[in-house]
């Protein structure tokens, strides 16, 4: 009798594939790690000032994916103009800890990865030139 294995991260079809990918985007990193130093709940506009670059459109579209996967908490209060504002959830909290740590590997190790792109880049500007 054969017995099937549960899908993981490496395979296709398993939907962890797309959480991690959309942990691991760049926006959501940012919006997480800004969420997570904040002392209370953010505003939309603190957000997006927050987190320089971001448009309005993907700040949106960043914090509905968030909220769908439960990491973070929109509330809306009814008064005129409405405020909105947004928290990590007791989920979203749990990926502070792994953000910091990558947080600093990438501040720790981009000096390196710089020397390493331009070293590249000139490999294949020489290979490129006859």
């Amino acid at each position: 009798m054969e017995t099937k294995e549960e899908p993981t991260v490496f395979s296709g079809p398993c939907p962890a594939r797309e959480l991690l990918g959309r942990i691991a985007d760049k926006w959501t990193a940012l919006v997480m790690a800004m969420l997570a130093e904040a002392p209370g709940p953010m505003r939309f506009g603190e957000l997006r000032r927050a987190v320089p670059g971001i448009s309005q459109k993907m700040l949106t579209q960043t914090l509905r994916e968030m909220e769908r996967d439960g990491l973070v908490v929109r509330t809306l209060y009814p008064q005129i103009p409405p405020r909105v504002e947004y928290a990590m959830t007791a989920l979203g909290a749990t990926l502070r800890e792994p953000l910091h740590v990558l947080t600093n590997w990438v501040e720790a190790h981009m000096a390196e990865v710089n020397a390493s792109q331009q070293a590249f880049d000139r490999r294949e500007k020489r290979k490129k030139t006859p």
